[in-house]
């Protein structure tokens, strides 16, 4: 059975064209301007207008398993992924146990291949005692290795000096990192609980997770990557003064040093923290609305890479708690791509340049195998989201395990209607095939 969806506009490689896309099997066979069914073995979808874009790959995210189900699962969290157009998820090592050998790693992976409806891949943790494990990570079937320079779960956090000069020296593949200075956010975190005790404004967290803890653990974490000539992908920068760190005088497949900025830190600012309290508290912290204008300019003008989520769901119970035992993170992954688009409709970007960020560059940037782009050849993992089509976030339509999400009562004016991972149609007008099954992302490296 082939698929042919007629009468798309196209968003794909800096253009919009009008036409026709046919899938066979799990790959595109054919892009025209018009194209027949020459049997009956076709299945039509006419699009009627509606715009088509390559399935987007979150290079970051946290679905919970193992340990942490109570929260989200690689079913349930990858449900809600196809619901917002995401195909390709990567996912982070900081679960119970967290992915610091490889055996663990490879546990998650085949858990993925049983539950999960989006494809996948999953990073290499690093810790301050496991170094020959993750010299073991394969280029071509892991996604990247991630060390956390700032707090993080269970024993991730890497301070010593000679353990990351040896991790920038001998990786084998990408080196990712969270960026934020412990030291610095401690002695914040003192003074604020010193006069507060548990209940620390929620305000205060970007005073706490500061700009100084930022910019001091990104700007260390460059210098060795440029020290030891690694490959960096500096995750969620949240600061006007970061993104100034990262160059835009080469093209992305050039680059050595690559950063990416998260949907909440171009969606929020420290002005909502009275309204949304711990439902925007991450880390890094979102901060001020000027922090936000230099994302964008950095976003719009190549110096940051790629957008993704830091979906990271955690229960309403966890997050009603005072500040001190309110976790840090929320769900995004089904909201992502209409935010998005709704700053589309607001004027601050382009449809070409939302694929870019969310679908080309990712794919780029980590050089994953035949995913991205409308080629012909390529896997069929694509997207289709109407302009008109207004909605409203709400309890009921809610998809992540955890039921709530930071933009709850948020109306969009754009909604995802279709989702196709590798050729089958798993999410279509709301309704989801439960059947299907994600593939194992591969990577072209040497």
């Amino acid at each position: 059975m082939k698929i042919l969806l007629k009468n798309a506009r196209m968003v794909n490689e800096g253009a919009i064209t009008e036409g026709d896309l046919l899938i066979k099997g799990d790959r595109i066979e054919q892009i025209d301007t018009h194209i027949s069914p020459r049997t009956s073995n076709f299945r039509v979808l006419d699009l009627e207008g509606r715009y088509l874009i390559p399935g987007i790959i979150d290079d970051q995210v946290h679905f919970r398993e193992p340990g942490l189900t109570h929260k989200g699962d690689i079913a349930s969290e990858s449900r809600a992924a196809i619901a917002g157009g995401i195909t390709s998820y990567m996912e982070q090592p900081n679960t119970k146990p967290a992915a610091l050998t490889q055996e663990l790693l490879e546990e998650k992976y085949q858990r993925a291949a049983q539950v999960s409806l989006a494809n996948y891949s999953f990073n290499m943790g690093v810790s301050e005692d496991n170094l020959d494990e993750v010299l073991k990570t394969d280029p071509k079937r892991v996604a990247g290795i991630k060390v956390f320079m700032g707090s993080s779960t269970g024993n991730m956090l890497v301070e010593n000096e000679k353990v990351l000069n040896d991790l920038f020296a001998n990786a084998p593949t990408m080196i990712i990192t969270h960026c934020e200075d412990e030291a610095t956010i401690n002695r914040n975190f003192q003074e604020y609980h010193a006069k507060y005790g548990d209940h620390i404004p929620f305000s205060a967290h970007p005073l706490i997770r500061s700009e100084e803890a930022c910019y001091k653990s990104s700007s260390y974490a460059i210098s060795l990557a440029k020290k030891h000539n690694a490959r960096l992908h500096v995750f969620h920068i949240s600061t006007a003064k970061e993104a100034e760190q990262f160059s835009n005088s080469k093209p992305l497949h050039k680059k050595l040093i690559t950063s990416e900025v998260c949907i909440h830190h171009l969606w929020f600012s420290d002005e909502d923290y009275d309204s949304k309290g711990a439902f925007i508290k991450w880390n890094p912290a979102v901060k001020t609305a000027q922090d936000r204008d230099g994302l964008w300019k950095a976003l719009l003008n190549d110096k940051i890479d790629v957008i993704a989520t830091d979906h990271a769901p955690h229960t309403l119970a966890e997050k009603q708690n005072p500040y001190t035992s309110a976790p840090s993170g929320g769900p995004l992954v089904q909201h992502a791509l209409v935010a998005m688009l709704e700053n589309h409709l607001r004027g601050r970007i382009s449809l070409e340049k939302i694929v870019e960020k969310m679908c080309h560059n990712p794919a780029i940037l980590f050089q994953v195998k035949e995913r991205g782009y409308l080629r012909e050849g390529y896997k069929a993992d694509l997207a289709v989201f109407d302009l008109s089509n207004p909605w409203t976030v709400n309890s009921e339509n809610i998809l992540s395990k955890c039921g709530w999400s930071p933009f709850e009562n948020s109306s969009f004016r754009a909604r995802v209607v279709h989702t196709f991972v590798n050729g089958q149609w798993v999410y279509k007008n709301g309704k989801i095939d439960e059947s299907v099954r994600g593939e194992r992302l591969l990577f072209d490296r040497d």
